[in-house]
């Protein structure tokens, strides 16, 4: 079994949001603005880098796994690629600041369902931490959320939502391997974008981008997140996700000088301190 499995849960599901927060600088950073073509050629390097991991984990057995992979798995994935269309879609028909607000709301959707579904208990710093991470986001992304396109806004609570289904899957069947799970979410996000791309020609520097998207940011950060969720609950899950909003502004700074407001590291500073409220509550 490959060495990620043995690294605790908490430590993964905080490297994955760690990686996944590279892909706003990585897609504003693409040529083409189609965003079906950037859907497409990060599906294909995602899948890829699955296979990759999947060859090393499973060595032989490797087709045996994939094609035996659990109902839970197939549907799993499912629900994981509509989170990937969702975000393309909705980057594209509202403001980014309204996409990351509403994305936020999966620490509320991952705690209601994990009390609902997994009977997993919100105890009073768990509530605690949800409440101070919100606020947090609210002073980050407060005066950039507008109105946006309603049709955009709804597209974007698709994300937290089909996000949500994906954790209580993992979190119901610990047991199962769910890194299936995320190569079929490859497997159909890339069949909608070769299907509604408007061209199937890439420049060198898009070919670059999809590489950098599909493997680093997106493989290595579901990879983190989907083993890391095993044996992390839910409401965690959702708090150390939010570290991706904090992160990507920093590259987006490093790399574009595009200096963020003062209100991004206040509110970053509450969303850490959130996190780090939660890493004392032993229920975690």
């Amino acid at each position: 079994m490959n060495i990620i499995y043995k690294i605790p849960g908490f430590i993964l599901c905080l490297l994955g949001g760690f990686f996944l927060s590279w892909g706003g600088l990585i897609i504003r950073s693409f040529e083409t603005k189609d965003i079906w073509q950037i859907l497409l050629i990060r599906s294909i390097f995602f899948v890829i880098a699955l296979t990759i991991f999947l060859i090393l984990t499973y060595k032989r057995n490797t087709l045996k796994v994939i094609k035996d992979s659990s109902f839970p798995a197939i549907i799993a994935g499912f629900f994981l690629s509509l989170s990937f269309v969702a975000y393309i879609v909705a980057m594209s028909k509202t403001t980014v600041a309204n996409v990351v607000f509403i994305i936020s709301t999966q620490t509320i959707f991952l705690a209601i369902f994990g009390l609902l579904f997994l009977k997993e208990k919100i105890t009073f710093k768990g509530f605690a931490s949800i409440t101070l991470a919100f606020i947090g986001m609210a002073v980050m992304i407060g005066d950039s959320i507008n109105q946006g396109t309603l049709f955009g806004n709804i597209v974007a609570f698709a994300i937290p939502i089909n996000f949500t289904i994906l954790v209580m899957i993992i979190r119901k069947f610990p047991d199962l391997d769910m890194i299936p799970a995320i190569f079929y979410s490859g497997i159909f996000s890339g069949i909608y974008g070769l299907f509604l791309a408007s061209n199937l020609m890439f420049s060198a520097n898009d070919v670059l981008m999809g590489f950098f998207l599909g493997v680093p940011q997106l493989a290595f950060g579901f990879i983190c997140v989907t083993i890391g969720t095993r044996t992390t609950k839910a409401v965690t899950v959702g708090l150390l996700m939010l570290l991706e909003t904090i992160f990507a502004p920093i590259w987006v700074w490093i790399f574009l000088n595009e200096v963020p407001p003062i209100s991004v590291f206040t509110g970053g500073a509450i969303i850490i301190f959130a996190v780090i409220f939660k890493s004392f509550d032993k229920s975690a």
